[in-house]
């Protein structure tokens, strides 16, 4: 399957970052680095990308569509940071190492955040082979490729970040979405496992498990007024979360502030676990 890499305005260069920071910068900035979102058109990965912007670091955006990357690659722009497009399908694992590697031909990725993901929705007895197979080849296989990829380069350099965007259901059975639980029960597994490996090398991989975030992958539920009703009533904040709630997750795991942090998947509910 066809793949692409718009190289924006040319090559993310951290030398010629300044890197002269002081007190919270130097704990939270992310000045001279670059990042790679997948899933970033919008949502959790919107949000994330810009919060990575925010902090300094430059970013290389996935998508799957062709032009969808167009409106927050802009947003990145104005926020004085560089933006690199890719578009691939995470479901076809080759087009996903190619993509990956044109990447790391040019750029250095320092900050991976594995947030791209599907879902299909269907009682279990019913649920046909495919479907389960495209969201266990989206939301695990892709990610594990990617984090090896991506990883590699980090272990020979002694240092990165690797967030992978695990959920409610990494810790929860759901209804209706056996494939989908099953994939982020085993992100949240591969998460521990990776950091068993790599922290001696100085590369950080811990998760962020969000709770009910008004995405595209809730629409269904949010449309629903008893379920939508249900949902809400047990997050102990009150209210479904919005993406950009996960933004201060995603820098703190992403920066220098985290580097004791290995292997930790990082609830961000609203309480709903709590509950």
């Amino acid at each position: 399957m066809a793949h692409g890499v718009d190289r924006g305005s040319g090559r993310l260069d951290a030398a010629n970052k300044d890197n002269t920071v002081s007190g919270l910068d130097e704990r939270f900035g992310l000045h001279g680095q670059t990042a790679l979102v997948t899933g970033a058109r919008g949502g959790i990965g919107r949000a994330a990308a810009l919060a990575l912007a925010d902090a300094g670091a430059d970013v290389v955006l996935w998508g799957h569509r062709p032009g969808s990357l167009d409106d927050v690659a802009k947003e990145v722009h104005d926020r004085g940071r560089r933006a690199v497009s890719v578009t691939a399908d995470l479901a076809d694992a080759d087009t996903v190492r190619t993509a990956a590697e044109t990447v790391l031909a040019d750029h250095r990725i320092d900050i991976l955040v594995n947030n791209a993901g599907t879902i299909r929705r269907g009682p279990a007895a019913e649920t046909p082979p495919e479907d389960w197979q495209v969201v266990l080849d989206v939301n695990l296989t892709a990610l594990f490729r990617l984090c090896q990829l991506v990883g590699r380069p980090m272990l020979d350099r002694g240092r990165g970040k690797i967030i992978n965007v695990a959920s409610m259901l990494s810790f929860q059975g759901g209804v209706r979405v056996p494939a989908y639980t099953a994939s982020k029960h085993a992100v949240a597994g591969v998460t521990k496992a990776l950091a068993n490996e790599w922290a001696p090398s100085g590369v950080n991989v811990n998760a962020i498990a969000p709770g009910y975030i008004a995405t595209d992958n809730t629409a269904v539920l949010r449309a629903d007024p008893v379920r939508e009703s249900e949902i809400r009533s047990r997050i102990p904040v009150g209210r479904w979360g919005a993406p950009d709630d996960l933004a201060g997750a995603v820098i703190f795991l992403a920066s220098p502030a985290s580097d004791y942090v290995h292997g930790h998947v990082l609830t961000v509910d609203g309480g709903w676990l709590a509950r």
